[in-house]
C-alpha cells in the first residue's frame, strides 16, 4: 500500500537524503548547496517557500515530489512549479510517480492554482513518456538560468 502525505519537520533528514539522491542519479550531485538548516528554515517555517511529498509504501519512504508556488500575470492565478519528482530505484514500476503527481495535482486545486510547471532534460525520453501519459503537454522553450551571486 502506497501512501502519499506533506512532509513535516521531522522528516528533514530523508527530505534531505531524497534532493541529494536525485542530484546523483542525474550526476549532479556538485550543483546541490543547500543545507538541512536551509531547509528547515524555508521549507518549515510560517510562510514556507517550498512544499514536499513523501510516498510511502509499506511504512518506508519511496520516492518524493517536490514544489514551489509562483504567481502568473498572464493567467491572473497561483500555480505549482515542480522542482522534483524522484523515487527509489527498488519501489520503481510500482506507480509511485504516478501517485505523487496526482497528489500534488490534488493540492493545486485545494489551493485553486490553474497550473503545475516544470522541467526535463529533452533527452529523458522515459519522463516525457510518463508526464505525456498523465495528461501533460511538453512546452518546449528555452530555458535561462542566470546565478548572480558573486563567486568570490
Amino acid at each position: 500500500m502506497v501512501t502519499i502525505r506533506k512532509a513535516t519537520l521531522s522528516d528533514i533528514d530523508i527530505v534531505y537524503d531524497l534532493i541529494i539522491a536525485i542530484a546523483k542519479h542525474h550526476d549532479q550531485e556538485q550543483y546541490v548547496v543547500t543545507t538541512k538548516d536551509e531547509l528547515v528554515n524555508f521549507g518549515f517555517g510560517d510562510t514556507p517557500s517550498f512544499g514536499v511529498l513523501l510516498a510511502e509504501m509499506d511504512g518506508e519512504v519511496a520516492g518524493y515530489c517536490s514544489y514551489t508556488w509562483n504567481y502568473s500575470i498572464w493567467l491572473g492565478s497561483t500555480y505549482m512549479n515542480i522542482d522534483d519528482v524522484f523515487v527509489w530505484e527498488k519501489f520503481r514500476g510500482k506507480q509511485i510517480g504516478e501517485l505523487l503527481m496526482l497528489k500534488a495535482k490534488e493540492v493545486c486545486l485545494a489551493k485553486r492554482a490553474s497550473r503545475i510547471k516544470w522541467a526535463v532534460e529533452q533527452d529523458n525520453l522515459g519522463a516525457i513518456k510518463f508526464y505525456e501519459r498523465l495528461g501533460a503537454n511538453l512546452d518546449i522553450k528555452g530555458l535561462f538560468r542566470w546565478d548572480v551571486v558573486s563567486q568570490d
